[in-house]
């Protein structure tokens, strides 16, 4: 069971990238526990659909982009990939901005520096998994993981937050078109398109001796094992990352809320720092950048399987690396505010989520396709849930916000 573990924590480095740290820290520090629930439904969302992407893996032997890119006409794949390039351009916005304030906050780096060797060491991690082996890159993000956890989890030892106003914001609720573009940033940040697209391509890599047809004999006894052990790696891996979200919010919410310039990372970590300490801000900054470092090379890998899936195109990763760098240090040249910047790249996210969950949940339904490890009537329900309630919280989000600067 434990050498079939690994992908879905690889997967679930990009539900604590910088994003989240930026949508969360403005939610908790804007709403204090308001927005709790928003959390708590994104990440029970993100164990069903990643789950459904990794179990697609398995049983086909074929990542999601590829799935697709058998179906779709040649200008559909240009479309659908375009989509997705844009959405990998958004998070790795994030992850290379939110990685350069850490560089900033610990060392006094320039952001447009931080960001520029940022990419350089995301450049040697994707060497490592090019030229070593999987597993040896699931190792490498799997540590970083466990310090991104430590290190946003460790506030909260000395700043408890208040769990009866805790259980309260488990309750659904908004006020205001503002809180409703920071649910939105939640959502995108906490269920990402490119882990979606990406954890199929996972468990097909991490599982190359999967053969045979599914359902059939020992090949049929194989899947059943991958697909058991793949529910323990999505749940305990998306547990980690909710946790660390929670806490992020809690963490704003107890310590940072009602105070001048908190709903910034920057103000954020300056605050966490008077109130709490100078270690506990190191902690904090010190997890910032092992979650830009891990989630930018995640979302260069992910990056690099939808072009590959989509276009029958597979560029070398470092090359890919290059390209996809160079937005994310032309916006931090132009000088735009690095958490505001982040927070608007979830909320492209949250647009890109429904195109990548409705033709999963198609392909993981589909008898044709799945075999007797076609979801079931219980699963297909619930994502169909998950993707209208995101569907229309996207909807209300242009509704409210156009109405608001009519």
């Amino acid at each position: 069971m434990l050498a079939l573990l690994g992908p879905a924590f690889v997967a679930a480095v990009a539900y604590v990238d910088p994003g989240n740290v930026a949508a969360n820290i403005t939610a908790g520090a804007r709403y204090g526990y308001l927005l709790v629930w928003v959390l708590v439904a994104a990440n029970t969302m993100a164990v069903l659909i990643q789950y459904q992407s990794a179990k697609l893996g398995i049983v086909t032997g074929r990542s999601l982009p590829q799935m697709l890119g058998g179906r779709l006409s040649r200008p559909m794949r240009l479309a659908y990939w375009a989509q997705a390039e844009l959405v990998a351009a958004a998070t790795d916005l994030a992850e290379i901005i939110g990685g350069a304030i850490a560089l900033h906050l610990i060392t006094g780096m320039p952001l447009l520096a931080g960001g520029l060797a940022l990419g350089v060491v995301s450049m040697l991690l994707l060497a490592l998994q090019e030229r070593r082996s999987q597993r040896t890159f699931e190792g490498v993000v799997i540590a970083l993981l466990v310090v991104v956890t430590v290190g946003f989890v460790g506030g909260l030892v000395v700043a408890p937050p208040h769990w009866g106003a805790v259980l309260a914001g488990v309750v659904p609720r908004l006020e205001g078109t503002g809180s409703l573009l920071v649910a939105a940033s939640m959502l995108g940040a906490t269920v990402m398109p490119h882990a979606i697209y990406l954890h199929s391509s996972l468990v097909r890599d991490h599982h190359r001796e999967l053969a045979g047809a599914p359902g059939q004999g020992a090949a049929g006894e194989h899947t059943h094992r991958l697909i058991r052990a793949t529910r323990v790696d999505v749940v305990w891996a998306l547990a980690v990352a909710g946790a660390v979200n929670i806490a992020l919010l809690l963490l704003a919410a107890s310590a940072l809320a009602g105070e001048e310039g908190t709903d910034t990372i920057e103000g954020a970590h300056a605050a966490i720092t008077a109130h709490l300490g100078p270690a506990i801000g190191l902690i904090f900054t010190i997890g910032l950048l092992a979650s830009g470092l891990a989630s930018t090379s995640v979302g260069a890998y992910a990056g690099s399987e939808i072009m590959a899936g989509l276009l029958r195109l597979r560029i070398p990763l470092l090359v890919r690396r290059a390209v996809t760098l160079l937005p994310a240090l032309l916006i931090i040249a132009a000088g735009a505010e690095p958490t505001w910047a982040l927070v608007l790249s979830q909320v492209v996210l949250s647009f890109g989520i429904p195109l990548a969950i409705v033709p999963l949940m198609r392909l993981t339904g589909s008898s044709t396709v799945m075999g007797p490890w076609r979801d079931g009537a219980a699963l297909r329900w619930s994502a169909r849930a998950a993707a209208g309630l995101i569907i229309a919280l996207n909807a209300a989000l242009v509704v409210l916000t156009v109405r608001g600067q009519a």
